[in-house]
């Protein structure tokens, strides 16, 4: 099994990317999210990847994260999600917003992704719910890059009319530092004793107004939503 693929960035595609490691080129399926994110051709590139195994066909799936290949492992479970669906589901909400419209049950946000339909954008929150607690609960451990730093990339001549900017650090620091938020703020409403599916709705909820607050405040808004009424 392949888990994380490492080298340069040669090719640039609509859904995929090829990747040299040593001299071997890897054919990479992305979301259209995680393509934005990439480094210009010639750069040196790493991704998380899941294998996918057909009777005829061998594809490998690219993800920044670990938690967004833990998504993308948990709505291949769903009935009716193919590889296609779930990287269209990821691509438009990206792995926080894919937690957070889970936890919350919003439909309608998984339904914005093409060719997910009503029937099929229920259906994820249905299966999914109860399972969103727990990778929420994960943090930061899973949502750290798939840092390219050490990489040796032979020299290339990249083509300037293909080369993509990166996206800034900031972003990156910024999702770890959410995710780890949001991680100790569910962790500390269930050791007051709230249950861990309540609980991650509520961070969930308090966390889309909040992107930039701690764990500390993530809490406070936290506890006047699970307030009894």
């Amino acid at each position: 099994m392949i888990g994380r693929i490492s080298g340069r960035l040669d090719l640039r595609g609509p859904d995929h990317v090829l990747i040299d490691v040593r001299g071997v080129g890897y054919i990479v399926h992305v979301s259209e999210r995680t393509l934005a994110g990439l480094p210009g051709l010639g750069e040196a590139v790493s991704l998380y990847t899941e294998l996918l195994v057909r009777e005829d066909l061998l594809q490998l799936f690219g993800f920044p994260t670990l938690l967004e290949k833990e998504w993308h492992r948990l709505l291949m479970t769903v009935q009716g999600v193919g590889a296609k669906a779930s990287m269209a589901i990821l691509g438009t909400l990206g792995a926080e917003g894919v937690g957070r419209a889970i936890t919350l049950g919003d439909a309608r946000a998984v339904q914005a992704a093409p060719g997910v339909g009503p029937k099929l954008a229920q259906r994820v929150i249905l299966e999914l719910k109860a399972k969103a607690p727990g990778v929420m609960a994960h943090g930061v451990g899973l949502s750290a890059k798939a840092g390219a730093e050490g990489v040796v990339v032979e020299e290339a001549t990249p083509d300037p009319n293909r080369l993509a900017p990166k996206r800034p650090a900031q972003d990156d620091e910024g999702s770890q530092r959410r995710a780890a938020a949001s991680a100790d703020a569910l962790s500390a409403l269930v050791n007051l004793g709230y249950g861990q599916g309540d609980a991650a709705q509520a961070v969930a909820t308090v966390a889309g107004d909040l992107a930039e607050a701690d764990a500390a405040a993530l809490i406070r808004a936290a506890l006047k939503v699970l307030a009894p009424k």
